[in-house]
């Protein structure tokens, strides 16, 4: 009797813990928004990535705004009152994700309750072994993993799938349209995908190392046979640091690899980058990471920034 009366206490004890346990927040789900007659779907995308993505496969359908100007780092960037009202308004917020947006959580809570599509979701993330800092240096990981989803062409229609899917939910009557654009938009990345193989078969295979300001490429590289070597900022933040430790370990295995050039991010500050390719006697090249490129630079929308980075890791290792 004693033991099923303790059994009973101690089930009791547990349903309350459980009861008074901070619970994660809920997502909100996707369902069909009654449209007046000329409204238009309200999305909001994080980054300009996304938003080219977007765009592609919702045209004229829907009424498009992006939180990150051009140029900002994502992995740094903190939203004004002016994103919340942008966001509070939505119907949809297409992100990244992957552990990218990580403003978003706390965006979130003063926007009231507002769905969030991640595009990458669906893809197998690349991981990275984790490893003591000296002390002063603190290490800034995703917990996801990888989050640079969008430097292969082939994650990126999955990106424009998973757009067209939440769009087509979101806006039933026009969902056609969007899964014809989507389907349009990914011949146009397939086309790319077979130009970029084509440029960095011009490489000759001992010279297709590549090192950069911090861990951006690696799905570039995997789909394309390229090798990492390293990164300045061990890491996928650049709210990362580097100990000395890891710098000198970087500036052995680039020596020791005859790796011909360091990527850079144009958001990034290139001040250590360029320390450390002054030490190794090899050139810097500045590339586009997390935004697309200004009017004029070649890199205004998703595909033109993809062929621009390309050209530029080809002539810096060709």
């Amino acid at each position: 009797m004693k033991a099923r009366h303790y059994a009973g206490l101690l089930l009791l004890a547990l349903l309350v813990l459980v009861s008074c346990a901070p619970r994660a927040a809920e997502e909100t789900p996707l369902k069909a928004v009654s449209l007046k007659a000329g409204e238009k779907l309200r999305v909001v995308a994080t980054t300009s990535i996304v938003a080219d993505v977007v765009r592609n496969v919702g045209g004229d359908l829907i009424t498009l705004t992006t939180l990150l100007p051009l140029g900002t780092d994502p992995h740094s960037f903190q939203p004004t009152p002016q994103d919340v009202a942008a966001v509070s308004k939505a119907h949809v917020v297409m992100a990244n994700g992957a552990g990218l947006e990580e403003f978003l959580e706390s965006l979130l809570k003063n926007t009231g309750k507002v769905p969030v599509v991640q595009l990458s979701e669906g893809l197998t993330l690349h991981q990275i072994e984790t490893h003591e800092h000296e002390e002063g240096n603190s290490e800034h990981e995703h917990a996801g993993g990888d989050p640079h989803t969008w430097t292969s062409p082939a994650h990126v229609i999955v990106f424009a799938q998973n757009a067209a899917r939440a769009l087509s939910v979101l806006d039933p009557a026009h969902a056609a349209t969007y899964q014809a654009n989507a389907q349009t938009y990914k011949q146009k990345l397939e086309a790319l995908d077979a130009w970029i193989a084509e440029q960095i078969a011009t490489i000759p295979p001992e010279h297709r190392k590549l090192v950069s300001d911090h861990l951006t490429f690696g799905y570039y590289a995997e789909r394309y046979g390229l090798e990492i070597v390293g990164a300045v900022l061990p890491s996928y933040s650049t709210a990362a640091q580097a100990s000395a430790k890891e710098l000198a370990a970087l500036q052995d295995a680039i020596q020791k690899h005859g790796v011909r050039a360091i990527l850079v991010g144009m958001s990034v500050n290139p001040s250590l980058v360029e320390r450390l390719a002054q030490d190794t006697g090899i050139k810097v090249v500045k590339v586009y990471t997390g935004s697309l490129g200004p009017a004029g630079s070649g890199a205004e929308d998703y595909i033109g920034y993809m062929r621009y980075n390309t050209q530029a890791i080809v002539e810096a290792l060709r």
